[in-house]
């Protein structure tokens, strides 16, 4: 029988529509929902130390199985007391399984039902993910919530291939089931691109197994967000009301908010962090380009109504001059003040919900960033 995770347990405190506010318990603390992870997928947050991202109110973050492999090593991780004491982080993790990668790095990697056969992006040395790999690799890191490896396909794809990687999902998420052997959180991945019929068939058979959470992957993929939001209308009415739901790598403050509206619990995207290393804030004005000339000689904060550290002690005028001057500590404000505006808006989010007005915050966000 596959094991489950004694120490992980969900439950919702609110609820307005399918919108909910709960909280899960890890090995390494509780999590409030909806929540954002910030991604570390090297084993640090860029431009982010954890004390910086514990102030911001980072609760927990995301790490990848694949760039943890191939660099420094889970074994050496592991001999080093594990991915918490190695990277400095004493809160929860969840670690991708490396499927993405997969997806990303197309041309070096051969995809079969017994896993992922690959090159290595730094050396080119071979490489070979299986499903059971996958799971032993996150149990030698000690991740607090662990993910299949799964198949995410382009966007678009025909038919007849996204109902084979449905297929060999399925059987990549029993046979992690039958190979994980630590206590650590596990999580199912539900793909099937664009095609209603197959995201409801790898719903259903997801489901039907033991997971501690279930994800929904394969989408933010270039399909766009009316696209997105009639998948996730169409899966969403398939997950078990009882266990978190996680919508990988999305996405913008309407991407989540609409996300949260259909009963998505958890989230994570690189957006706030490269955007910011890119000179783009977010603002509760919408979104701003701290390299565009208007702002040379501007006293103002980035947001007037932002507490952030950035926003409290520094003028647009100079974040542009740090941008222009390529200087390290730019892309360290800008990714304090996204992190802030994300993890502000997960708070005003969980808040709405408790007191019955998320479909307020939830036009007023879709009115700020409508592009």
């Amino acid at each position: 029988m596959a094991m489950q995770c004694s120490s992980f347990k969900f439950d919702i405190h609110a609820t307005e529509g399918e919108a909910r506010k709960g909280e899960f318990q890890t090995g390494h603390g509780a999590v409030q929902t909806p929540v954002f992870m910030p991604v570390g997928t090297q084993a640090t947050v860029k431009a982010a130390s954890p004390e910086v991202l514990k102030s911001l109110g980072a609760q927990i973050i995301l790490s990848n199985t694949y760039h943890l492999h191939i660099r420094p090593g889970e074994k050496l991780i592991a001999s080093l007391g594990g991915l918490h004491s190695f990277m400095g982080w004493d809160r929860p993790i969840l670690t991708d399984s490396g499927g993405y990668q997969a997806f990303s790095l197309a041309e070096l990697v051969k995809i079969s039902d017994e896993g992922l056969a690959f090159s290595s992006h730094l050396d080119g040395s071979r490489r070979f993910l299986s499903p059971e790999k996958a799971l032993e690799i996150q149990e030698d890191l000690g991740t607090d919530i662990m993910m299949c490896l799964d198949e995410c396909v382009a966007y678009p794809s025909t038919r007849e291939y996204v109902e084979a990687s449905v297929k060999r999902t399925t059987l990549w998420a029993q046979r992690s089931l039958a190979a994980r052997r630590s206590s650590s959180a596990l999580f199912g991945i539900v793909q099937g691109g664009v095609y209603p019929d197959l995201r409801a068939r790898s719903a259903r058979e997801i489901t039907a197994e033991p997971f501690d959470g279930v994800a929904v992957g394969g989408l933010s993929v270039g399909e766009g967000h009316g696209l997105m939001m009639d998948i996730l209308d169409v899966t969403m009415p398939c997950l078990p009301a009882a266990k978190p739901r996680y919508l990988m790598g999305v996405g913008t403050p309407k991407d989540i908010v609409e996300a949260v509206a259909r009963g998505v619990d958890m989230f994570d995207c690189v957006l706030p962090t490269r955007n910011a290393r890119n000179g783009m804030l977010f603002t509760r004005q919408g979104k701003i380009s701290v390299k565009q000339a208007r702002y040379r000689e501007d006293p103002n904060p980035p947001d007037e109504q932002c507490e952030c550290y950035t926003c409290r002690n520094f003028s647009l005028a100079y974040l542009r001059h740090l941008y222009v001057s390529r200087e390290i500590l730019g892309s360290i404000l800008n990714t304090i003040h996204n992190l802030y505006f994300y993890l502000e808006l997960m708070s005003d989010i969980r808040h709405a919900i408790s007191e019955k007005r998320f479909d307020n915050l939830r036009k007023q966000i879709k009115e700020i960033y409508d592009d």
